[in-house]
């Protein structure tokens, strides 16, 4: 496909970009964390302090690290009990099983008010 002056002739219709001729940026996915919540309950409990990205991060890994042991936890308790669906008496009890002792009574309390706001707001 070439002219008679040497030069490649383009193909017809649209243009074909490959990867080194693009000029946009490179889009980098959205990264999901507990910040603004762990902000807006440090908020509640110390309105006058701040918190460093550092503590942030360290905050998140704290809180994601819980979570995957309390779904662990409530995923293995379904299992033994030949369910498949996660209702809130496994995660109750991974709870009562993860948590020590006046955590776990608070976390337990806290969940049930949860719990019965969302159910009376349906």
């Amino acid at each position: 496909m070439s002219t008679e002056l040497g030069r490649q002739q383009q193909p017809r219709g649209r243009r074909r970009w490959s990867s080194g001729d693009r000029k946009s940026k490179k889009r980098s996915r959205r990264k999901e964390t507990y910040s603004m919540y762990i902000y807006k309950v440090l908020k509640q409990v110390h309105p006058d302090i701040g918190i460093s990205a550092k503590a942030m991060s360290i905050m998140n890994s704290f809180v994601n690290d819980i979570f995957e042991r309390l779904a662990g936890e409530a995923a293995r308790l379904a299992q033994y009990s030949g369910r498949t669906t996660l209702t809130s008496r496994e995660v109750q009890t991974a709870v009562r099983l993860l948590l020590p002792g006046e955590l776990a009574k608070h976390a337990v309390s806290e969940g049930t008010k949860a719990v019965t706001k969302y159910t009376s707001s349906k």
